[in-house]
């Protein structure tokens, strides 16, 4: 049977939202493998929207959902919505998105708090014990799904992985091309974009990061 994988979105563009190439390629690698799929985000309004020509801050404001739904062809639902009875797996791409409108990690660092939808929709993966794969700065959030010592990776940027430790979760440095696995919480980080230098650097640790939540939904 053909696992269902639920993925949350931040928005679209990598200074204000979902990290475009991230998500395609979980979305493309979950694809090749046959998973169904079906992208989540929360009904909210981003914190700020940045022009990514400049990288300058404008006086725009966009929606989180209407946004991911650029990156998801229109196929995106509110993650109020989203629940573990339904779904086999959870993987959460990166871009600052997720440390600005998933959660406040970007503004907050260790004192961060998830937005409450994203929070219990994860946090019902968790407690179904179901596989979770959060990449590039996602796993910032990893504290506050799991609890205090849960083990992941965002590569090996001293400055976030302080904040991640303080938070109470365990950091191990990690290459672009490689995944961390916390076995017993079955969850698999990947650093992505926070270490990648190219699309197919970032591909590399991503296609292993859907490999292994497959196989851990299979189990």
């Amino acid at each position: 049977m053909n696992k269902k994988v639920a993925v949350i979105l931040s928005g679209c563009g990598v200074y204000d939202g979902a990290e475009i190439h991230e998500s395609v390629i979980t979305l493309l690698r979950l694809d090749q493998r046959g998973a169904q799929v079906q992208c989540f985000a929360p009904d909210i309004p981003q914190l700020h929207v940045v022009d990514h020509l400049t990288g300058d801050e404008t006086s725009e404001t966009r929606n989180v959902l209407v946004e991911s739904a650029r990156i998801a062809r229109g196929e995106v639902k509110n993650v109020h919505e989203l629940s573990a009875d339904n779904f086999d797996a959870l993987i959460i791409p990166g871009g600052f998105g997720a440390a600005k409108n998933l959660s406040d990690f970007a503004i907050a660092g260790a004192n961060c708090k998830v937005q409450p939808d994203v929070l219990k929709a994860v946090q019902s993966f968790v407690a179904a014990k179901k596989p979770i794969g959060l990449m590039c700065i996602a796993p910032a959030m990893a504290a506050r799904f799991f609890g205090e010592g849960v083990n992941c990776t965002i590569g090996n940027d001293p400055d976030t992985a302080s904040a991640l430790t303080a938070m109470g979760a365990i950091h191990h440095e990690c290459e672009v091309s490689e995944v961390f696995e916390d076995s017993t919480r079955k969850l698999v980080t990947t650093p992505a974009y926070m270490l990648a230098q190219s699309i197919s650097e970032a591909a590399s640790g991503i296609y292993k990061l859907v490999d292994r939540v497959l196989e851990m939904a299979q189990a």
